[in-house]
């Protein structure tokens, strides 16, 4: 009798810190979440009416997660593919913003890359960011 109430007492206690975790990961986690991508692009591709701005500037530096997704693209000569960096935490709607407020950010047509171009050494880095909320369950 003594070790089934051990085994039911544990598996309370087990079911109420797995309830307790999701609760708190869904109440009281973040909200949203920002995604910067980054690629190399020939300076050829580069819109005539894009500025480029360099990678040590101190508006590049007050973006959570912008000077990494840049060091990643050129560490992985990304042309083909964006590397990314995704940031999950209050506020990453405002990092979306600062890219797109903050910086030179050319909105480009339909031929052309939306986005921020980045000069790093002889490369010119491509720099975006996009956010998205999560959406809170319904209670029935």
């Amino acid at each position: 009798m003594a070790l089934s109430l051990l085994v039911v007492g544990t598996a309370a206690v087990a079911g109420y810190v797995l309830r307790s975790r999701r609760s708190s990961d869904e109440d009281g986690g973040s909200r949203s979440k920002a995604n910067l991508g980054a690629r190399i692009v020939d300076r050829s591709n580069v819109p005539h009416g894009a500025t480029i701005v360099d990678a040590s500037s101190d508006r590049l530096a007050d973006i959570p997660g912008a000077r990494r997704a840049i060091g990643r693209a050129v560490r992985n000569d990304a042309r083909e593919e964006w590397a990314h960096v995704t940031l999950d935490r209050d506020g990453a709607w405002s990092i979306v913003d600062a890219v797109r407020n903050s910086l030179p950010y050319y909105d480009g047509g339909e031929t052309e890359y939306n986005g921020v171009y980045v000069r790093h050494g002889d490369r010119v880095v491509l720099l975006d960011a996009i956010g998205w909320a999560r959406l809170e369950q319904p209670r029935h």
